[in-house]
């Protein structure tokens, strides 16, 4: 089949009268298996089910547009929280969005996935709705949110919705629908794997489970409330394993959001299934004539191999959606798609990325993963790599050199993020001198985030050293393959834990390597991750230990402009985070100065005395 109906002419032309399900999202329609969207309709379409898309509805008539479907409604906000979609990390709006046709901001409403809800119940009354994606996973309990700056309830309980699918949801989605499609009551799908259910508490059954403090507790704005809060983020953070992981509940009022434990990752099996559906790789047509969507172009021509990650970086929610644990396709599943793709009329012999959450991943990062699940304690890789962890390239590099040799592929870049620290840990070089020699489109983007101790521990990253290491010995092999090629690392600003200090000693190291950052991430507090808890608590929730966290507007704004020094704009910012910090050496036009003075006054010119050039001293010399 070709797109899936989003008009209800186009499902009269397939000769349906009532779709199962309708499936809300707050993206415009891409039929891409980057997307949400398309994985979870074409899951469905291939188990023999109806499927509507209904794309940023907003009046009562879109959401009437095929009626009741016959099973639930499906909503999700887009493939990223509405809110980030919408606002900067300093809480301005964008002014585009890359998910809606011709990049046009305001297409979906804050908070997509309540309003979606709110709004079916209103119309369609007591009908089932299943809520899933990035937006309802991430705030599946009580959490911080960053743009009421306080802690709302979990999502479930704000959108009424009845079911709620965390994480990637290819299996829990069919089983959900065909337990529907049985005749249960989506009320009662208790024990389903990779849900979220809200249960009055006194029909709640108790059992062995992890109890989360309370939403009354957590959302307390006291001494207490925030150690509850960083309990309670620990505790999810936890038991947010296939393997060992646990029933979770948090109470909220009278009633009890209950967390089945997750769904196993997929097999290699399953995901070569899932990415061999009949996907159109494109947007929907009707687009076209709006200026296409944007966000298509990024991942047109490129590839997903794996799943999940270990790297397990705070500030990152790819681990508390997608689990830790790595899960990948076949080589024959990637170089089915890439042939694909070189069939493509607009196929310019270059495939964009070969990679996803972390691009070099293409095993467990050791053999105890399958009995025990991932260490809940500690992490793989940060601050230091577990003696445990098989660092290994073969199979990736192996799969590399197969999609080189294909007819019609001129290079294949690798644009995903590249754990650096995993790299260098390989004592066999071989594959980083290919990727030097063939992978890297010009930049080679990395993400050492920071340079500063402190800071990085907060962040779950590896210490400065390792990227100076990596760093080195990427250029000497570059050098030696006779490349211009230059790595461009990501920085973060303002991540709990970076004092002034913290941000000085950022801008000290960019002079030193000669770096010019274009482009900086202030730290984003964003739902379900560990530095947001950190953000909101001023507290570590594995150590408990107390976190300074930059808050105010102004020293957010210093310790930005700190990492672009070198721009004019920046000066009052960066004059203002030197003398508050004290350090008036680093201001004036010495070769270790970040910055000049001009705002202070000027020393009086003193005119040089005048030279007698009669003078018995002065003969000989040139005036």
């Amino acid at each position: 089949m070709p797109f899936l109906p989003i008009t209800k002419k186009e499902m009269l032309d397939l000769g349906w009268t009532q779709p199962d399900f309708v499936l809300v999202t707050g993206d415009a329609y891409v039929d891409h298996p980057s997307f949400g969207t398309a994985i979870i309709s074409r899951i469905l379409e291939r188990e023999g089910y109806k499927v509507c898309i209904l794309p940023q509805p907003k009046t009562d008539e879109d959401y009437k547009r095929f009626g009741a479907p016959r099973l639930a409604f499906l909503v999700n906000g887009g493939n990223i929280d509405s809110m980030v979609a919408h606002y900067t990390a300093a809480k301005k709006p964008r002014s585009d969005d890359a998910y809606t046709a011709g990049g046009k901001a305001g297409a979906r409403p804050d908070r997509a996935v309540i309003v979606y809800c709110k709004k079916i119940r209103k119309i369609f009354g007591d009908i089932a709705i299943a809520i899933g994606g990035i937006e309802a996973s991430l705030r599946r309990f009580a959490h911080y949110d960053y743009w009421d700056d306080k802690v709302r309830p979990s999502i479930l309980i704000d959108s009424d919705a009845d079911l709620l699918m965390y994480g990637m949801g290819e299996k829990h989605v069919v089983e959900i629908a065909n337990r529907l499609n049985w005749g249960d009551n989506i009320r009662e799908l208790h024990d389903i794997l990779g849900t979220c259910y809200a249960v009055k508490t006194s029909e709640y059954k108790p059992g062995p489970v992890r109890e989360c403090p309370s939403f009354e507790a957590v959302s307390a704005v006291t001494e207490k409330g925030f150690k509850d809060y960083a309990k309670a983020c620990k505790i999810q953070q936890d038991e947010h394993d296939a393997v060992r992981g646990k029933t979770v509940i948090q109470r909220h009022g009278d009633k009890i959001v209950v967390q089945n434990p997750p769904t196993p990752p997929l097999t290699t099996e399953e995901m070569d299934a899932t990415y061999s559906l009949p996907f159109m790789r494109d947007y929907h047509p009707s687009y076209q004539a709006l200026g296409g969507v944007p966000g298509i172009e990024e991942v047109k021509f490129s590839i997903i191999h794996n799943r999940g990650c270990y790297g397990a970086c705070n500030f990152c929610s790819l681990a508390y959606h997608q689990g830790r644990k790595i899960s990948c396709r076949s080589h024959e599943s990637v170089i089915e798609e890439a042939i694909k793709i070189t069939e493509m009329p607009d196929f310019k012999g270059y495939i964009h990325d070969v990679g996803g959450p972390t691009a070099n991943f293409r095993a467990p990062s050791c053999s105890g993963q399958e009995k025990r699940g991932l260490c809940a304690d500690k992490k793989c890789l940060a601050p230091n790599i577990c003696p445990a962890v098989k660092v290994n390239h073969d199979d990736y590099l192996q799969l590399l050199r197969k999609l080189r040799r294909l007819p019609k592929v001129k290079k294949v870049f690798i644009r995903s993020g590249i754990r650096f620290d995993y790299l260098i840990a390989d004592k066999d070089e071989g594959f980083f001198k290919e990727l030097v020699e063939h992978h890297v489109s010009g930049q080679l983007k990395v993400a050492p985030e920071h340079c500063s101790e402190n800071v990085l521990k907060r962040m779950g990253k590896p210490p400065i050293q390792v990227y100076n290491k990596f760093k080195k010995r990427f250029y000497e092999l570059t050098e030696k393959a006779g490349k211009k090629q230059f790595l461009v690392p990501y920085l973060m600003s303002s991540h709990p834990g970076s004092t002034l200090n913290d941000a000085i000693e950022l801008s000290l190291f960019l002079k030193k390597e000669k770096l010019h950052p274009e482009q900086v991430q202030d730290f984003y507090p964003t739902p379900g991750t560990v530095s947001t808890c950190m953000f909101y608590t001023g507290l570590d929730p594995y150590t408990m230990e107390k976190v300074y966290v930059p808050k105010t507007a102004e020293e957010k704004a210093q310790q930005r402009a700190l990492l672009q020094y070198f721009r004019p704009e920046n000066k009052k910012f960066v004059l203002s985070a030197l003398k508050k910090a004290g350090r008036h050496d680093l201001i004036g036009t010495g070769k270790s100065c970040l910055v000049a003075d001009t705002q202070s006054p000027k020393p009086r010119f003193n005119p040089p005395p005048k030279i007698n050039k009669n003078s018995k001293f002065n003969k000989g010399k040139r005036s």
